[in-house]
């Protein structure tokens, strides 16, 4: 069975812009009927309350279409602000794509 999955790595600070590019590239996955969508966030330095809100309502769209939303690669300051946000409980994260794949790929 070939799972469609895609994988985003956005990078530098994850604000309200960059959160808007985010919003549109996953409306775009979900469009194209992707079923699990992973966000390498190795790249991103930080995230702002507004890129937190695009990655929560990225995490929704991909759940409205049945989908499944998955990070990975987060940095010190990223784990920091989620844990403060209770955003841990929200998201699954992986330690780096090799741990998502053995996780969530090898299931299927």
């Amino acid at each position: 069975m070939n799972i469609n999955v895609k994988i985003l790595e956005p990078s530098g600070i994850l604000d309200g812009i960059r959160g808007n590019q985010l919003r549109r590239e996953i409306s775009d996955i979900v469009a194209n009927e992707a079923e699990i969508v992973l966000i390498d966030l190795k790249e991103v330095k930080f995230i702002d309350s507004s890129g937190l809100g695009a990655l929560v309502s990225s995490m929704q769209m991909v759940r409205n279409a049945n989908g499944k939303l998955f990070l990975c690669s987060v940095s010190d300051q990223v784990r920091m602000l989620f844990e403060l946000t209770k955003m841990d409980r929200i998201f699954q994260v992986f330690d780096d794509q090799d741990e998502f794949h053995r996780q969530v790929l090898a299931v299927q």
